[in-house]
This record gives structure tokens, sequence and C-alpha cells, in this order.
């Protein structure tokens, strides 16, 4: 049996379950309660993000996706902050990741991979035309809504034009091992956008191929030393590696450093080629985003995305999410609700699949009976209780669960009787009450002296009567018809 809840919102909006979980934050699904609108809430712990000295990356995040407005990409609602929490408001894709489809079905067919990667580079090409680097490009960050189309999550990598040095370049490494560009490993700085072009042509490989073109767990463990937060720890190590090596780009695993893979036999020569010009180790000669956008296999039914530009991004919000002022944060609330039923734990409390069970009022000497109700969970404790207490039962409540203890010592001693509120819908409530302790019998004639006294909140039909009230009933109908 699942526990009461506690029911939260956030604003307008209503929390719900967890569907994603990180070191520092959790996405619930949430509901807007003006429009009905399904949305996904990323929740952060304020307090882990200052001692980690994270906020300017989470600053990053949010103002890149408020800058990316772009039909494949995950959209930002809004962002909001409370005295410990941030709360980001985001669009909810239904379709799950690009990556379980992989590897729940395998490799795709080449026309199915093109449609892909045509919407991935779409994307990607209007991010970099706005200055945007997402640098952890990979199938786990792209998602597909309801309509099977691609969805780009996840900027908390990415970099603004304006963290380009002097040079030109970038130069903090980051990224996954296997789809990320060798350059960024090599500690000279690297292009972002021939970066992003690279992990697009590896997406692409696994898209047709199924499997990596470049999987090495030595590779593997050493990037998740590097890129540890740990680095107290990690750079000492690394400076000694440098100065003993001289070159970082012997930390490189030699089958990415010098671009060493073989495309799988049934491929086209045109997806071939492209792979191949894709994945060039050398950053000066990779194929450009423009020449991706002509070539021969990408252009085969390409329908570039369709949308209108938005006006000015105002960042005013993502500030304010860090400021302590009570005037900018949002009010959070919490509300105790009876446990929530779904159709098949509604289903499985009755013999035979057959729901009269659950809703007649004589159910005979059993140990625990039911009935429904359309009144609110608050007003179905109080009114038990109401009628409990007069019948020398002391009260016991917590989260829509009570405990009944007779005082007076029965056949069996005290008969302890135990009660909780489901919520089967948003206006039925089912109320199950068992015998916790004590005599059957006694139970039995409990439960009539209680229904009696909530007669005005139980809810009842024709078919929930006893089955001479329910004659009774049909024929006074019957005889006022034919008058």
């Amino acid at each position: 049996m699942s526990q009461p809840k506690i029911k939260r919102r956030v604003g307008i909006y209503e929390i719900g379950r967890t569907i994603g979980e990180g070191s520092f934050a959790k996405v619930k699904f949430a509901r807007n309660s003006k429009t009905g609108e399904a949305v996904a809430i990323k929740i952060i712990d304020k307090e882990k993000v200052l001692r980690h000295k994270m906020s300017e990356q989470i600053k990053r995040e949010v103002a890149t996706m408020k800058l990316i407005k772009h039909p494949n990409v995950v959209r930002l609602y809004e962002v909001m902050g409370s005295r410990t929490k941030i709360y980001i408001v985001l669009e909810f894709v239904t379709g799950g990741e690009l990556f379980d489809k992989i590897v729940n079905h395998g490799r795709m067919g080449e026309n199915e991979a093109r449609r892909y990667f045509q919407q991935l580079i779409n994307v990607v090409d209007y991010c970099h035309s706005r200055g945007v680097f997402h640098r952890d490009l990979k199938p786990e960050n792209l998602l597909l809504d309801c309509n099977g189309d691609l969805k780009v999550s996840d900027f908390g990598l990415s970099a603004l034009s304006q963290q380009v040095r002097d040079d030109g370049l970038l130069h903090t490494t980051c990224g996954t091992p296997n789809y990320v560009a060798p350059e960024v490993l090599t500690d000279r700085g690297y292009d972002g956008a021939n970066a992003d072009i690279w992990s697009c042509g590896v997406i692409l490989f696994v898209l047709v191929a199924g499997y990596l073109p470049f999987d090495d767990p030595n590779l593997m463990e050493l990037y998740k030393k590097v890129s540890t937060r740990r680095f107290d720890i990690i750079f000492p190590i690394l400076l000694i590696y440098l100065f003993l090596l001289r070159d970082f780009r012997l930390f490189l695993d030699p089958q990415i450093s010098s671009a060493s893979f073989t495309c799988p036999p049934w491929l086209s020569f045109s997806a071939r080629k492209l792979i191949t010009r894709i994945l060039d180790p050398n950053p000066t000669t990779r194929i450009t985003m423009a020449e991706i956008l002509e070539d021969e296999w990408f252009k085969k039914d390409y329908k570039p995305a369709v949308f209108e530009e938005s006006g000015e991004t105002n960042l005013d919000d993502v500030e304010a999410v860090f400021k302590d002022s009570e005037e900018h944060h949002v009010k959070e609330k919490k509300e105790e609700q009876p446990t929530s039923m779904n159709a098949f734990e509604l289903i499985s409390m009755s013999k035979g699949l057959n729901l009269e069970n659950l809703f007649d009022i004589e159910q005979g000497f059993k140990r625990e009976t039911r009935f429904t109700s359309t009144s609110s969970a608050d007003v179905i404790i109080n009114k038990i209780e109401e009628a409990a207490k007069p019948l020398g039962f002391d009260v016991q409540k917590k989260n829509f669960k009570m405990r009944l203890a007779n005082s007076k010592a029965g056949r069996k001693g005290n008969l302890n009787v135990a009660t909780e509120v489901f919520q089967v819908a948003p206006s039925l409530h089912m109320v199950e009450v068992r015998k916790a302790k004590g005599d059957t019998l006694e139970f039995h004639k409990f439960y009539k002296k209680l229904s009696t006294s909530l007669e005005d909140v139980v809810w009842k039909t024709d078919d929930d009567m006893p089955k001479k009230e329910a004659k009774e009933a049909k024929e006074a109908k019957e005889a006022k018809a034919a008058k």
C-alpha cells in the first residue's frame, strides 16, 4: 500500500513524482495549476551550488536556454528561487532519450538516422549562430517528444562566445570521453563549433552502427579522474604528468587522436564519406557546418525547422534567484493529501475483479469494509472522529490515517479499528475501515453504528443498496411513473 503523500506547490506549479536525479538536482514532474500543462521542474539545492561555487555555471545554463529558443531544444519557461532552492521550469518531453531507442532497438536505418541527424545539425547550427557551444552533445542529452522529434537538453556545460579568450579559443576541458573532440584534451585551446561538430559525427556513427567508433576503458577511467571536481587532489598529479610527458596529447587514446575507426560494411558510400570528414582529428581540416548543410547525404529530404524569432532575452530573473531578499522568493506551500490510488490498486482490492465488493455497504462479518465518499478527506476524518467518540473510542490521527481504540474490553479484549482515506479521483475518496484487534462480530456491530452516523458523507447509488432496499426504491419509482 502506498504511503500518504504531501501535496507540494511552488508558485503556480503542483509538484509530482521524481523523474530524474543527479548530484546537485532533482527533476520532478509538475503541472501548471492554471493551464493544466505538464512541465518538468529542475530543483537545485542552493546551498550545494554556493558551496561548490557553481552559481556562474547555473546562471550560464539558464541564460543559454533563454537565448536558444528553437523547436528542437527543450524549452525553458521560467526560473524561480526560494531561500534554499532554485527552480528551473522546463518543457516536459515524453518520448524518452534517443540513447534508450538505440539500446532497445539497435542501429537505425540511414533514413531514420538522417532525420535525427538533420534535426541535430539544425539545432547546433542555430546555437552557433547565437554564440552558444553545447560541449556535451551525446545521445543521452537528446530527448524525443511525443511526435518522435528531437529535443536537445542539458546546456550545463555550454559556453557562450564571451568566454572565448583573446586567442579566439575556449580552454575549459569538459564533455563526455567517447564524444569529446581530441583537441579539447590537448590543453592548447579549441574552437567550440569544431568540437560540437565532432560530437555530432560520433552521434551519427552510433545511430547507423549501433556502437561507438572509439571505446577504450582506459580513456574512460582517465577522463573520470580529470573531470572530477576534486581538483585539489587531481591537479598536482596532472602537473607531474605534464612535466614528465611534456605533451598532454600523450594521454589521449591513439584511436581518437588518429581517428582510427572503421565504418560498418552496411553503410552507403556517401554516409561513410560524411562521417569520415566529420571525424577528422585535425580541427583545421574537419568539415564545417556550412559544408555539412551542403553535403549530398545530409541534404536528402532535408526540411529545416520553421519558427519565429523571439525578441530580446530578459535575464533579470536569473540574477534574482540568487538574491536573499524575500521579494524575489517564490512561494512554497505544502498540503497533506490522502494517498492516491490508481485503477490497478483499486481493482486488486476487489474479489474476482468485481468492483461491487468494494462499495457494498452490507459486506457480512468481515475484518474490513470500505465505502466511498465525495466529501473532502478532512470532512471524512472529522465525521469519523465525531461518530467514534460517543461509542467509547479514543481517536488518534496522522496523515489521513486513524486509530480507534475502545476503552471497554470485549469478548476478545479491546476492539481497535484502523481507518485510512484514499484518493481515487480528485472528487472521490475511498475509506477503508478494518479491525486491527478484537472480535470480528463486535467490529461488525461497531461499523453498522458508524455507518449510520456517516450517512451524509457516504456516497450511495441503487447498486450499493441492500437488495431489499433497492427493490423498494425501484418499485416506488415505477409507481410514481405510472401515476
